[in-house]
This record gives structure tokens, C-alpha cells and sequence, in this order.
């Protein structure tokens, strides 16, 4: 891959964001908090909670160029033409974008937004004829080509409303790992769909980065996987990497240096997604000296000096807080900040 990202585009030292969605189904509201609790770097909320058309694979379908979508008994599929669902969807989004201006008024720092990955969304959206997309090649270059394009469109619309902030793109790809693998189930899940290769998948990905990239958007992709294939996604142009920062064990600790140093930011999913039910134990930190210990812990582990870490590093929950309740949706967007804020200390002593 070739793309590089915005030559003008720069981290806020210390900073903090969301992953996307969040719980509740005011969308209005939901963004005054975010804007609230992350002044540095908005995120455009996702609020699954309003239904499919809202959720993570409609709100992607939506972005699509000169393909069709409805909603089947079994889930979403590709169509002739957009279907009474896929218009909703589509309208609905708009409809954000519309009040995401209004509300950030003002506001000139970055703007991240979010989209199914294209391996996430062929393993998730059937062909006309059912199956998965995933099961045709070129119903999955067809559908790769078409997001390529719906992302460029989608950034250059919110550029267009907020003129002043540069466009981070976060690509979802929570099923990239099990495409790789072949762990992907056919409809009737009797069966597994063939892997697919590391070279085809980088290609397919880094259509839609390019896309990204072409519209002067800065590419990243969200893989909350243990094993997230990060050559992969270094060769299909990522220049962040969203992962949640409790999977990242020493037989990794090389990999994501190495990313480091060729200048990809990492976006470190530290602060738990849901409260955790235990006040103590592995994984159940809940407080902001414990998570920046936590996060300066590991930036020392991969052979980073601490003062280094602001200028590299977003923190962020370690996954959407769709399944969060509110309260601990808004807790988890402070300590997220707050912990970005210590870290950003560390690089001032």
C-alpha cells in the first residue's frame, strides 16, 4: 500500500476517545456527553440500542455505493435495490450527522468515525441468494470496492460540517481473525467458510483505506481479537491500531514495537467496556491510578520511555459501551480521559 495519512493531522498530546457506541437511544444528549467528557477527540456516537438500522453493520450498509441492502429474517443481505431498511438506514444517518453539527458547534479538534471493516461486513451481510458474502469473491470485491468509495463520500460529508476538524476513520473488524482462520459458519452452520489468505485480505482492507486516505481522512482499524494480525493491517495501510490493551501479552511485545516505531499510533482499549462486577482482581481496575500504571506499565514493556507514550497513544474503553449501563458509560469516558491526562503528565516530568 502506498496511502499516507494527512501530513497536517497530529495526536492532541494525551488524548482520549470512544470506541463508538453507546447505551441509550437519544442521540442528542449522547453527544453533549461525549462532547463533555472528551473535548480533545470526539467520536460520532453509535446507539445500537435504537435498533438494526442504527447498529454498527446498518449505519456501514448505509455508506454503500450503487449496492442494495434489505433486512431479512436472518439478518441483513444485499439487493438488487435499497430495501425499505436500508433507505431507514441511511436516513438515519443523515439525520445524526445533522445533529452531530449542531451540538459541536464550536468544536475544531478531530472527529473519529466508525465503520464494518470489509471482512466484518462480508462475514456478516448475505448474498442476494443467501450465504454469506464471504462465500464469492466477487461479491466480496464488489462490496470492498462499494465501502471503498461510501467511506470517501461519508468523510468529505463530515468534513463539509465541521470544516475545521480533521477525520480520523475507524475501521471495525471484529471477525478478521476468524476469516483468516476459516472459523466463519455457513448459514447452516453445520459448515465453516474457506479461510481467506493474508494477501487477499490486506488487498480487500486496503481498498477501503485507501478510500479513507483519498478523502485526507486518517485510517485506523478497531481488532479487539487476541491475535490481531498486525502486519496484516500495517501492509493493508492502518496508520492506528484500536486494540483492547488486555490481550496484549510478551510474545507480542516486538510486533506492536516494531508498529510503534514505523509510526502507527496505537489506541489503547484500557478502561473496562462494563462495569466490572467484582471491585477487584485481574482486569477489574476502576480507578484512574490504577489503569495509568497499567498503561505505563505496558509502554515500558515494549521498550518505550514513559515521556514518549502521550505523543503515541489514545486511550479508549476496551470496546463500545453499547452493553454498559449509563452511568458506568460516562464513568468509563472520564477515566479514559483522565488516564490520557496522566499519561500526558508523565511526558511533561
Amino acid at each position: 500500500m502506498t496511502t499516507v495519512p494527512p501530513a497536517e493531522f497530529a495526536l492532541p498530546g494525551g488524548a482520549a476517545t470512544g470506541v463508538g457506541s453507546m447505551p441509550g437511544e437519544n442521540f442528542a444528549e449522547t453527544t453533549r456527553i461525549v462532547r463533555g467528557e472528551l473535548p480533545d477527540l470526539l467520536h460520532l456516537p453509535e446507539l445500537p440500542a435504537r435498533g438494526v438500522i442504527a447498529g454498527i453493520t446498518g449505519r456501514s450498509l448505509a455508506l454503500l455505493v450503487d449496492l442494495g441492502a434489505d433486512l431479512q429474517p436472518a439478518g441483513w443481505r444485499l439487493t438488487d435495490a435499497p430495501g425499505v431498511d436500508h433507505r431507514r438506514a441511511r436516513s438515519l444517518l443523515a439525520q445524526d450527522l445533522d445533529v452531530f453539527e449542531e451540538e459541536t458547534q464550536g468544536y475544531v479538534g478531530p472527529v473519529k468515525v466508525q465503520a464494518c471493516g470489509p471482512w466484518t461486513l462480508a462475514a456478516t451481510v448475505e448474498r442476494p441468494r443467501g450465504d454469506r458474502l464471504l462465500a464469492d469473491r466477487g461479491a466480496r470485491r464488489d462490496l470492498a470496492q462499494s465501502l471503498a468509495e461510501g467511506v470517501r463520500g461519508h468523510v468529505e460529508d463530515v468534513r463539509r460540517r465541521l470544516p475545521d476538524s480533521p477525520v480520523i476513520v475507524q475501521l471495525d473488524e471484529p471477525s478478521l481473525v476468524a476469516v483468516l482462520d476459516g472459523a466463519v459458519p455457513t448459514a447452516s452452520g453445520f459448515h465453516r467458510h474457506r479461510s481467506v489468505d493474508t494477501p487477499a485480505a490486506s488487498e480487500a482492507l486496503g481498498w477501503v483505506v485507501d478510500g479513507v486516505t483519498a478523502a485526507g481522512a486518517y485510517p485506523i482499524v478497531h481488532c479487539c481479537d487476541v491475535r490481531a494480525p498486525v502486519p496484516l493491517l500495517r501492509s493493508a495501510g492502518a496508520q492506528g491500531l484500536s486494540i483492547d490493551a488486555r490481550l496484549i501479552d510478551r510474545t507480542q511485545f516486538e510486533t506492536y514495537a516494531e508498529a510503534v516505531d514505523a509510526g502507527i499510533t496505537l489506541w489503547l482499549g484500557l478502561v473496562p467496556a462494563v462495569e466490572p462486577a467484582e471491585p477487584t482482581g485481574a482486569g477489574a481496575e476502576t480507578t484512574d491510578a490504577d489503569l495509568t500504571r497499567r498503561a505505563l506499565q505496558l509502554w515500558r514493556a515494549l521498550g518505550f520511555a514513559e515521556e514518549t507514550m502521550a505523543q503515541h497513544c489514545v486511550i479508549t474503553p476496551t470496546c463500545g459501551l453499547a452493553g454498559a449501563s449509563p452511568p458506568w458509560a460516562m464513568r468509563a469516558l472520564q477515566l479514559a480521559r483522565t488516564v490520557a491526562g496522566n499519561v500526558g503528565d508523565a511526558g511533561q516530568d
